[in-house]
């Protein structure tokens, strides 16, 4: 029996194997960075950006489409037109698969010479063609799944695709490498990885498309059964007339398309401005650096600081996931009081979580990239992940409008951000290096959001700390100075022993007294009141109400209601 999974369950399983498929992702690019040159790590990361922004495109928004199609008809007894939605989207994602995968393995030269600048890089983007044979196809039928509210699928899918993903790539690289291959090979075997991994998720999705044929053809038969039952009983049975009708293709796809082209271009955003910086890179920096030095700057982005920057966001992309349909049920019978209300504290969340995750990441880069790298590269680390604040209020804005029924305006002012990243990045690369591209990414980043927020507020006038702002600044700069004084005193008086474990040691300790005092601060200087932290999920819930207790703040609770 397929049971199906309520919205917060499925929101927990979907933000479990992002969590998963991260730190994988972090997992898998450590051991390259010891195995790779800067050289050779550039070619890795040229060729795994384009192909995460191909693939983005290939399949962000669609599922998602299809999932709210395929849920809509099952809720209207058209099970006719909900097979039919799905096998359009298969054969979309076959052709979608087999166009992408193609055109990326013939240009691979053309790209990675004329585009990139960075000829080593053409083998890994072959190597890593073929996994989009199979991508869209997978995400086609993850949208399915979600339709039928089944996200198990989905996310074990995710899970053995990254761990196959993993394991085969880093294993791959270090055989190649055992036998004497070059940097272009190395990286090419820790590409191909991603096919392997693309393999066995299809292949957990067919395994699930198996079991639910044959769950829906037991169920079929017990409706007929009973009729049957009932029939020769005497007693009329109540049927519910099939309602479907033929759809045509280009209905389908036109449906398709017009709701999830707006979710897509909001979606490649992230992906798009790192494989921006990352094929543009030697071309835009050429003035600033020379060969040898631009290739350890983008290796020191792609490699390392990529893949800690991911973190953050982690909690606001469940947290934009779960949003929408709260949003839109409120927003659809004009209940305001509670679409303003509900964007507040989603807003107030991410406020809470995402700045501390990025502030850790940020002042304890030197511990954390020595910790998982080679050292170096911590000072691109830590600009970077202080951009992600930006980037996950940005995320988050985008799907309130969503949910609000405004897709085409979040477009829009993805759009203009797009356009402010471009400009920037041309300006600022040619006289700060990666610094001017980061700082392009964080600027457009913030513009969306604040485009993003400005529109809401036309709507709702939410409120995310008011008059708090001014303590909340005061926690994130103690805060900040005790973890940045912690990293750089722990680095300083550990430096006799082996630095990997001086760097672990740094990292644990300044980590954990940010995160303490952070969290203590934000009671003590009354940031978080009692009657905020009771309308917290029920994991900060509990943390703010310990807090509470032990400081004594919850006496003054009639008083913030």
């Amino acid at each position: 029996m397929m049971k199906k999974d309520s919205l917060i369950k499925g929101t927990i399983i979907l933000a479990a194997a992002a969590l998963v498929a991260r730190f994988l992702g972090i997992f898998q690019r450590v051991p390259l960075d010891y195995m790779l040159t800067e050289e050779g790590g550039t070619y890795f990361g040229t060729a795994n950006t384009i192909y995460l922004l191909l693939l983005t495109v290939a399949t962000a928004g669609i599922p998602s489409t299809v999932s709210k199609m395929i849920s809509e008809r099952y809720a209207q007894g058209k099970v006719s037109e909900a097979k039919q939605i799905y096998r359009a989207a298969l054969l979309f994602g076959i052709m979608a698969g087999i166009l992408m995968s193609t055109l990326l393995f013939l240009l691979a030269p053309f790209i990675a010479t004329n585009i990139s600048a960075n000829p080593g890089a053409a083998l890994a983007i072959r190597a890593i063609a073929p996994a989009l044979l199979f991508f869209p196809i997978i995400a086609m039928m993850r949208g399915y799944f979600q339709g039928r509210q089944l996200m198990a699928a989905g996310g074990i899918s995710q899970i053995i695709e990254q761990i196959l993903r993993v394991v085969v790539g880093v294993g791959l690289a270090f055989i190649v490498l055992s036998i004497g291959y070059s940097d272009e090979w190395i990286a090419a075997a820790a590409t191909f990885g991603s096919v392997l991994g693309g393999i066995g998720a299809l292949a957990i999705m067919i395994w699930y498309a198996a079991k639910l044929r044959r769950h829906d053809a037991q169920e079929a038969e017990t409706k007929r059964s009973r009729r049957a039952s009932l029939d020769a009983a005497g007693i009329m049975s109540v049927r519910k007339p099939e309602t479907s009708r033929k759809l045509r293709a280009s209905e389908i796809y036109r449906d398709i398309f017009k709701i999830s082209i707006p979710i897509v271009l909001t979606a490649i955003t992230v992906n798009l401005f790192y494989a921006f910086d990352a094929t543009l890179f030697m071309r835009l920096t050429s003035a600033f650096y020379t060969d040898d030095a631009a290739h350890s700057a983008l290796n020191a982005l792609t490699i390392k600081a990529q893949s800690i920057a991911g973190i953050p966001p982690i909690l606001a992309i469940a947290l934009s996931t779960s949003i929408i349909p709260v949003i839109s049920s409120a927003y659809a019978v004009n209940k305001l009081d509670e679409v303003r209300r509900q964007v507040s504290l989603v807003m107030r969340i991410v406020v809470y979580t995402g700045v501390p995750a990025a502030l850790v990441l940020t002042v304890a880069s030197q511990s954390i990239t020595g910790l998982l790298f080679e050292p170096g590269g911590s000072g691109v680390v830590a600009a970077l992940t202080a951009g992600t604040i930006f980037q996950i209020t940005m995320m988050t804005s985008n799907s309130i409008l969503f949910g609000m029924s405004k897709p085409r305006l979040a477009m829009r002012h993805t759009l203009i951000g797009m356009a402010v990243k471009a400009a920037g990045s041309v300006a600022l690369a040619p006289f700060l290096g990666v610094y001017g591209l980061i700082i392009a990414s964080t600027a457009a980043f913030l513009l969306i959001s604040m485009l993003n927020n400005a529109a809401v507020r036309r709507e709702v006038n939410f409120e995310v700390l008011g008059k708090r702002w001014v303590p909340y600044l005061a926690v994130i700069a103690i805060t900040a100075g005790a973890g940045w004084g912690l990293d750089a005193a722990g680095l300083y008086m550990l430096q006799g022993i082996w630095y990997k474990l001086a760097c672990f040691l740094t990292a644990a300790v300044s980590g954990s007294v940010m995160g303490g005092l952070y969290l203590v601060l934000l009671v003590v200087l009354r940031v978080v009141t009692p009657t905020e932290a009771a309308a917290f999920p029920k994991p900060l819930r509990k943390v703010f109400g310990i807090l509470l207790r032990l400081f004594g703040r919850e006496r003054h609770a009639k008083k913030d209601a």
